[in-house]
Formats: structure tokens, sequence, C-alpha cells
């Protein structure tokens, strides 16, 4: 009889975030529960409140997972638009993406609603560290870190906002689906053609 393999602590926890991934995406963040990961890969209930403690906990190490996976790729992307071979476009279409087909937002309003009020923090200290790791290769001194802090609050709070109720209000005010998206690509565009000018300052 073949025995199951026997997971690190590590692999088992990443294993079940996977899950916990599959299931927000598919089902909602509802579903997002103890006893539906735990059937999802075949471990028991024990086994997942050890290393969550309880079903908020997963929801937030859910979200930390979201946000590291997401600022990765975001971060990826950024780079190879100042390289000239991505595009802003790309950004933020990463960007909305994460918060509406991986269902970051979903989840993160899900939480708060639920009474986790620290829901948000995992995704806002990983944007931050996004941030803070990418200012420092900005040319221009304390306005271009400063540029990089208000652009990327603009792009996750459009992101954010798309997602929950982005569709409904463009139709309602007769704007296309991708309005919120095209709004945020020219915000992006227009601060990489203004970093283009030279300074002709003193």
């Amino acid at each position: 009889m073949a025995t199951r393999k026997r997971l690190t602590p590590e692999e088992s926890r990443g294993t079940a975030l996977e899950a916990a991934r599959a299931l927000l995406i598919e089902t909602g963040p509802q579903s997002v529960t103890l006893k539906a990961v735990s059937a999802r890969i075949g471990r028991t209930h024990a086994n997942l409140l050890h290393h969550f403690g309880s079903a908020s906990g997963l929801q937030k190490a859910l979200a930390e997972h979201l946000a590291k996976t997401v600022c990765g790729t975001i971060k990826d992307a950024i780079r190879a638009t100042r390289a000239g071979y991505g595009s802003p476009r790309e950004v933020v279409d990463l960007t909305f993406d994460a918060f509406d087909k991986e269902g970051a937002a979903g989840l993160a309003s899900w939480m708060l609603l639920t009474g986790n009020e620290d829901a948000l923090n995992p995704i806002i200290e990983t944007i931050h560290e996004l941030v803070d790791e990418l200012a420092p290769e900005e040319a221009d001194g304390h306005s271009g870190v400063m540029a990089m802090h208000e652009n990327t609050l603009t792009l996750v709070l459009l992101a954010l906002g798309d997602a929950l109720i982005g569709t409904a209000l463009s139709r309602s005010l007769s704007l296309p689906d991708s309005a919120a998206r095209d709004r945020a690509e020219r915000i992006l565009v227009e601060d990489l053609e203004l970093r283009a000018v030279p300074d002709c300052g003193a």
C-alpha cells in the first residue's frame, strides 16, 4: 500500500496556502476555511490549526502569500518597463488582476467584514517593501522616491476599487469597463515621460 509523502513544515504550509488560493479564486473568500482547505489537501484540521492557529490566521497568511507573489511579478514588470522591453500597461494589468482575478480585493474585504481589522497589513507591508526596494533605483533623489510612492498608492487604490465596484460604476457612468485601468496607465505613462525630460533647472 502506497504511503503518503511526509512533508516538511514549510512544504505543508505552502501546500495549504496554494489550496486556499485556489479556493479563493474558484468560490470566493468565504470558502477559505480550515475545514475546506484541509479537505482539499487531504490533511487533518489539527494539522492546519498547528500551522495557522485559526481561520483568520489562515486568511492573513493567504493575504501575505498573495501579496508577495503579486509584488514579485509587479517588480519584474516595472524593471522590464524601465529597461525598455515592458510597458506601463503590463504593470497596470498585473496589479489590477492581482486584486480582481487573484481574489486579493475579495479576501481583504471579507476579512474586514468578519472583524479581522489587520487584514490589509500583509498586503500593505509587502507593497511598501516593494516600493522601498525599487525607490533607490530612482535617479532623481527625494522627488523620485515620493513620485514612486504616490504612483504606487494611486495604482493600488484604483486596482482595489476597480475589483470591488469598477465594472458597475464604469457602466453607470457610460464608461468602458477598462476605464480605471486606462486611467492608471495614463498616470504611469505621464510619469515616465516627465522623467525623460532633462532637468534644465538650476
